[in-house]
């Protein structure tokens, strides 16, 4: 553990994620930028402890997923991940594989403060998946993306294949996961991957405004938003409508600073806003 040049309070962190705080926004790290942060056991068993304290942290109001050096990750570390755990029997194996599911998936997908990854390189196999898990996604025009898996003998697993039929269309789907050729940001951001691909030279700035945007909205109304998103998408209408109805309610009634009163309080008496504009003043 680290302590923050900001505040005494103790950093997450380990050997292979790095953790930083900026004025709400924690920089989420991967870094083994010499095996271009490819994951292993180690960052799996790492990453888990780190996302649970940030969801309790008060200085994360946004999560930002990003990689050291040139790269956002590499996927899964071949040696580590694959052919050492190989040797291990069955059920050690499903231990290994579970806890890289654990953060990478089922934490990141249902993670109750907004997420966004900034893929500032390349990005393969494995990686796929905690980028799609991650609400937002911006790109430099530089990275390279890459579902490999094809060129090396095997099939995109671990949920990789579901996570690029989440966002990707069909056609583009099929055919990066049968020729295992790449991509670059600009293609990702066309294909739907990603929600913006910039200049590598602006990404941080880019990633950072977009942090900051989502920092000025009312937290609990985002964590209600994006939690019926995710839900609703599977369901039919009539269960969407119930569903969206009692999260409507749930959201006002958890939501300590009123947002819904003072949004509207703003926009029909005092006039002093538009909501097609920008979001209500809070803190008042």
């Amino acid at each position: 553990m680290s302590t923050s040049p900001r505040s005494e309070k103790p950093v997450p962190g380990g050997k292979t994620v790095k953790v930083e705080f900026d004025a709400g926004i924690a920089w989420v790290t991967l870094n083994r930028p010499e095996k271009r942060n490819a994951v292993n056991p180690t960052m799996n068993n790492e990453m888990l402890p780190i996302l649970d304290a940030l969801e309790l942290d008060d200085r994360c109001g946004v999560l930002v997923l990003t990689g050291a050096g040139e790269s956002f990750s590499a996927g899964m570390d071949l040696k580590e991940y694959f052919r050492e755990v190989d040797r291990e029997p069955a059920l050690k194996q499903a231990q290994v594989r579970r806890a890289a599911y654990a953060w990478m998936w089922r934490r990141l997908i249902n993670y109750p403060k907004p997420t966004i990854a900034m893929v500032n390189g390349w990005c393969f196999g494995g990686a796929f998946t905690p980028l799609v898990a991650c609400d937002l996604a911006i790109a430099a025009d530089e990275a390279q993306f890459g579902l490999s898996e094809i060129n090396w003998g095997i099939i995109p697993a671990g949920n990789v294949t579901r996570a690029v039929a989440q966002v990707m269309n069909h056609r583009d789907s099929l055919y990066y996961i049968m020729t295992g050729d790449t991509f670059d940001g600009k293609q990702a951001a066309e294909m739907g991957l990603v929600n913006k691909s910039v200049p590598r030279a602006q990404l941080r700035a880019e990633t950072e405004a977009l942090a900051r945007k989502l920092l000025q909205r009312n937290p609990t109304v985002l964590r209600h938003a994006k939690t019926a998103f995710k839900v609703v998408r599977d369901l039919d209408w009539d269960t969407s409508e119930t569903f969206l109805s009692a999260m409507a309610v749930s959201s006002r009634a958890s939501d300590p600073e009123r947002g819904r009163q003072k949004g509207m309080g703003q926009f029909l008496d005092e006039k002093s806003y538009r909501p097609g504009l920008g979001p209500y003043r809070r803190g008042e």
